[in-house]
């Protein structure tokens, strides 16, 4: 067989190991280790392995993981997302839908210290979802904005998808992250204008007891204060060329601890907690990568990445068209696969196309990670719509898909206006310092 024909062969292998719910960097490392073996030596690719191994685990760049993870954890299980929530609620509870608003609200901030989908969903809709349920909402209205606005917790900075594609690929983490901002604010405001329309719409959800005078609203801003201040040091540090992505992650998680000391929420039980999580958590990504990296090995060693290429180059098709062709495999793959799975079998075979074809990498990255918040709410996986379920036990999956729809059409909205308009995700990283 052929180099092209044996990396052919082995993703073909890892898709039915995936299938059979081998976790994703186990499959990744057999399949790596094995097509290795095949194209060179056994004993060169159990030294490969080694050199892998050490190089993922000691690599600085990585610290930025962890520490990013603890802040998120910290601010999570502190209760900094209900306060969140509740200040925006002040601001938004007159308008139509107000509630929902709030939700999406609180997933933007929370998303600014939480750098992770699953953790913003879960934060505020135990929060939001009871509220909502208590002044009748919809169910496909509460649930469907809980799920998409925990979408955005991969999208606004700091993110920690953003961190794992700028490891694989290469970018900047700090540029990736300014990347994220404008398009982070444009979906947020879809988010909130499809809950506006849906609400005058359909159910015209504005109660009375939802209006706060403008002292109780001044007051909420205390609330929000300790999530901004963190975001401004962190990616205000990071635009300003203050910090390293490693060091402002450092800073934004001793930031969090210092608050949640000063408001006396700090127990050894919170901490343990949380340093449980980081570490679970992290094992769990440095074993994908670890993975993902001896899979790399051999797709580099196959040749299948460059072959593709090159054919891409001389079948002289538009490059916007093979681009959005490579979109809508993303779309499909996110029915079926996990963000981070998506990024790990992908990326190897589709960033050499992509910048071969001459698209900017840090744009392609803001776009990708939109494609992956569609496979967040899409059935059948959906991750972020099995976290509503298990809080809302009582709303069936139809409905929150149902509810999710919209929302869907919204980020679909988000991606052609960056399709169209890269300097969305491009105008800021090239002010940077």
């Amino acid at each position: 067989m052929t180099p092209v024909t044996v990396g052919v062969f082995g993703l073909i292998v890892m898709a039915v190991l995936i299938m059979i719910r081998v976790p994703i960097g186990c499959a990744m490392g057999i399949v790596g280790l094995a097509g290795f073996s095949i194209l060179s030596s056994p004993d060169a690719a159990f030294s490969m392995l080694g050199m892998v191994v050490y190089q993922t685990v000691s690599s600085y760049a990585l610290t930025v993981i962890p520490l990013f993870f603890l802040m998120g954890q910290l601010a999570g299980q502190s209760g900094m997302g209900v306060e969140l929530y509740r200040a925006v609620h002040r601001w938004t509870g007159f308008l139509p839908g107000g509630l929902a608003m709030a939700t999406v609200g609180a997933c933007a901030g929370f998303s600014a210290i939480s750098g992770s989908s699953l953790a913003t969903a879960a934060t505020i809709g135990a929060v939001a979802l009871p509220e909502m349920k208590r002044f009748r909402y919809d169910d496909a209205l509460a649930t469907g904005c809980v799920a998409a606005g925990g979408t955005l917790g991969i999208l606004i900075p700091p993110s920690t998808v953003m961190v794992v594609y700028a490891i694989l690929t290469g970018q900047p983490v700090g540029t990736l992250f300014i990347a994220g901002i404008i398009p982070g604010i444009i979906l947020t405001g879809l988010f909130l204008l499809t809950i506006f329309l849906w609400s005058r719409k359909r159910h015209g959800i504005s109660h009375p007891d939802s209006r706060f005078s403008f002292a109780e609203k001044w007051e909420s801003l205390r609330d929000t204060g300790s999530v901004l201040l963190t975001f401004a040091l962190v990616v205000g540090g990071l635009y300003g060329g203050w910090f390293t992505p490693t060091e402002a992650a450092a800073v934004g998680a001793l930031i969090v601890l210092v608050i949640i000391s000063a408001k006396k929420r700090l127990t050894w039980k919170l901490l343990a907690g949380s340093l449980t999580e980081t570490a679970l958590t992290t094992a769990m990504i440095f074993a994908i990568l670890i993975g993902a990296n001896i899979f790399g090995y051999f797709m580099t060693l196959s040749d299948l990445p460059a072959t593709l290429t090159a054919w891409v180059t001389d079948t002289g098709m538009n490059r916007y068209a093979t681009l959005g062709i490579i979109c809508l495999v993303y779309v499909v793959l996110g029915c079926i696969l996990e963000g981070f799975a998506i990024m790990f079998l992908t990326l190897p075979i589709v960033f050499p196309m992509v910048t071969a074809m001459g698209f900017d990498p840090i744009w392609f990255g803001v776009l990708m990670i939109l494609l992956i918040e569609m496979g967040l709410i899409t059935p059948p996986v959906g991750i972020n719509v099995f976290i509503i379920s298990g809080i809302a036990k009582n709303v069936p999956m139809a409905t929150i898909f149902r509810g999710i729809a919209p929302f869907f059409i919204a980020i679909l909205i988000c991606v052609v206006l960056l399709f169209l308009f890269p300097q969305l995700a491009l105008f800021l990283p090239a002010t940077m310092a």
